[in-house]
């Protein structure tokens, strides 16, 4: 199981972000981009809303920074580390559109886009932007057959229920020859879409051990990532043997990638962390090398 970040102060989180988060400079993500990529942290997250109705603040927060500036800038300050939407909104983009705008990412970075992707659940940003809610489930579906056909396609063509294209050219489209696709969502059919359409399953609101429950109902296929956060918040500095107990169990629910989770006062105390989880980390994997 590999290590991977919820970034820091670009999604606030009622009751999940440290205060120092609010007042977070691009400066300071870039900090945390630097260190994490020089650990060898899997990757790190940004996501996607428009905007949010204000009866949804106390639920979801306010603060989402656009996920294609953020990451443009965050390339150029980091190597290796991957970059993973979580999520883009299917119904918000032509499939086009994310192959064109995401491919770029691609170049820009050298190959590091994770395309993670949801169907989305807030019929009022729906609305605003003018894009269909009732069928947004099979809007999706096609928008992934459509995206996988598109992704690193010079002249990609598609033919589908809701996405029908040929004839276009799209330069520069994805360096990698196969870009990642991790379907998100907090329901047992978005696992099934993930299985059938994606790549990985990147939930969010699901208890690592309801994912244990329903991977085991399913058949899920050789290389098949499944991304969730650590049981519990885990503190490795003063609580190195827990650390490990609950990264042990959270990779026995099905997860590949786990995402590090702690309580932080500051950016230093962040770091610090960061640092020494990676550590513990390397520890875990050195003795079952050892086995």
């Amino acid at each position: 199981m590999r290590l991977a970040l919820a970034s820091p102060i670009v999604t606030l989180n009622p009751g999940t972000h440290a205060p120092w988060e609010e007042h977070g400079s691009i400066e300071e993500l870039a900090t945390v981009a630097e260190v994490a990529d020089r650990l060898g942290y899997h990757h790190l997250t940004c996501s996607e809303h428009i905007g949010l109705p204000a009866a949804e603040l106390e639920r979801r927060g306010a603060r989402y920074w656009d996920p294609l500036a953020t990451f443009g800038y965050l390339a150029a300050r980091t190597t290796r580390i991957r970059l993973a939407t979580h999520v883009l909104v299917l119904g918000y983009h032509h499939p086009l559109e994310i192959a064109k705008r995401y491919g770029t990412l691609d170049v820009v970075s050298g190959g590091r886009l994770v395309l993670g992707v949801g169907v989305g659940s807030l019929e009022a940003e729906f609305d605003l932007i003018g894009a269909p809610f009732a069928d947004r489930g099979s809007r999706a579906d096609d928008a992934l057959r459509a995206l996988r056909a598109s992704l690193s396609q010079r002249e990609p063509s598609y033919h589908g229920e809701h996405y029908d294209f040929d004839g276009f050219v799209i330069d520069p489209a994805a360096t990698q020859e196969h870009v990642p696709i991790w379907v998100g969502g907090r329901t047992l059919r978005s696992l099934r879409r993930a299985i059938s359409l994606g790549d990985g399953w990147n939930p969010f609101a699901v208890r690592a051990t309801q994912a244990k429950e329903w991977l085991t109902k399913m058949d899920v296929p050789p290389g098949f990532e499944v991304i969730l956060p650590a049981l519990k918040r885990v503190d490795p500095i003063d609580e190195p043997d827990r650390t490990q107990e609950i990264l042990a169990e959270t990779a026995a629910c099905g997860a590949t990638i786990a995402y590090a989770t702690f309580r932080h006062e500051s950016l230093t105390d962040y770091l610090e962390k960061l640092e020494a989880l990676a550590a513990l980390h390397a520890a875990m994997d050195n003795s079952a090398t050892d086995l």
